[in-house]
């Protein structure tokens, strides 16, 4: 396999390290793993449990995971059925069932390894809205749900997953929306208390995490591959794992993996809110979810593509209007609830969205693309690039 030219984006001058550090925290690895969120973490636990003599380093560019791990709406969800539908005709039916079982069956892998309460999980259930605008899709989804329905039961045991509840548009209060299709797998979780409980134990296994370290340039040599941080820093590892998702295209250009900024906002505690649940709005492009008895909502990307390709964290006019008269016209009409945060997180995109789980060049693996659904794909991917990476 060619090797791929590193892409070097910043200088650093390399930085004097003691006897002590070099040969415990900047120590020769047998795996270095470049990306400390959900992929990178899952990734770490997943070959300490296949060989946990393994010394595995794990180098996040973030004081914490600052992509999307824990910048999302904490939804625990495999894909509604619109945009199942939409991705049938753009990507073709057998690779979409494929990755909505990976997606499920990594949903799973977390309530297994996860009590509900360390994570804040609660199976609520789903819905996916239609408006009026919309009445001719959302009908043609419908005709479609015995079919969804007949190839999730596969892997979910569950023979109705989609059906169609137009009676509980009014129970929620909606304004202007006609359909609504239920899932009543669809979860809610903590995201902050997910990755901070795959830390702990990706920790107590025995693995290093470097914060601080941002990989700017890998310089592969005879048996391993050294990694160069933008504050001096180097650590070499014997095999390189990228799992930066979105940020992968900085060190490996030739990857399909574009930038895609998700914004969010969050409401001030709303009286007696009626949403429960997670919620899907045109083919996924807004979600929204209860967090208590507050209202999350994010998404909107659809409205300014090109604006959102970016690794910018700052969240904008343009989404953040769009976002609140959603809110204001359609979930909670006539009120005004007081935003008390705003924040964006930077999804990894490409022109489809399967994982890109591959050696990219001798010694040098990549588990990225999520595709906005990292919290559902991680615990999964991880562990296929894991099984690539031991079988070497």
């Amino acid at each position: 396999m060619d090797s791929p030219d590193f892409c070097v984006v910043k200088n650093a001058a390399i930085m004097q390290t003691s006897i002590w550090e070099d040969e415990v925290f900047f120590k020769r690895q047998h795996v270095v793993i470049i990306g400390g969120g959900l992929n990178g973490l899952w990734a770490g636990w997943h070959l300490k449990q296949m060989s946990p003599s393994l010394e595995i380093t794990i180098v996040e560019r973030g004081d914490i995971p600052t992509g999307a791990s824990t910048r999302n709406a904490g939804f625990a969800c495999f894909g509604s059925a619109g945009e199942l539908v939409a991705d049938i005709a753009t990507m073709g039916a057998e690779k979409v069932w494929q990755l909505a079982e990976m997606r499920y069956k990594g949903l799973q892998l977390i309530r297994n390894t996860f009590a509900a309460e360390e994570i804040d999980f609660q199976l609520l259930g789903g819905y996916e809205l239609f408006d009026r605008t919309q009445r001719e899709r959302a009908e043609q989804i419908i005709e479609l749900l015995p079919e969804l329905n007949r190839n999730l039961a596969v892997f979910t045991g569950n023979n109705e997953v989609f059906s169609s509840r137009p009676e509980q548009t009014a129970h929620f209060g909606f304004n202007k929306i006609s359909h609504l299709i239920y899932n009543p797998l669809e979860g809610q979780l903590h995201s902050g208390k997910l990755v901070a409980g795959l830390l702990k134990r990706v920790l107590g296994a025995g693995v290093r995490v470097l914060n601080g370290f941002e990989t700017i340039r890998m310089e592969a040599s005879s048996g391993s591959t050294t990694l160069f941080a933008s504050n001096g820093r180097s650590i070499a590892g014997e095999k390189v794992l990228i799992c930066n998702n979105a940020f992968a295209g900085e060190l490996i250009p030739e990857l399909d993996v574009i930038p895609a900024r998700g914004q969010v906002l969050l409401t001030a505690p709303v009286e007696n809110l009626p949403i429960k649940g997670c919620f899907h709005f045109d083919e996924g492009y807004y979600y929204f979810r209860n967090l208590g008895d507050r209202l999350l909502l994010g998404g909107a990307r659809n409205s300014d593509f090109r604006g959102e390709e970016t690794t910018e964290m700052e969240t904008s006019a343009v989404i953040q209007s769009r976002l609140e008269s959603f809110l204001q016209e359609v979930l909670l009409p006539g009120e005004t609830p007081e935003i008390t945060h705003r924040w964006a997180g930077i999804m990894g995109m490409g022109s489809e969205k399967t994982p890109i789980i591959r050696e990219v060049s001798k010694g040098v693996f990549c588990c990225v693309r999520m595709s906005g659904m990292g919290v559902a794909l991680a615990p999964v991917a991880a562990k296929k690039a894991a099984e690539l990476l031991s079988s070497a």
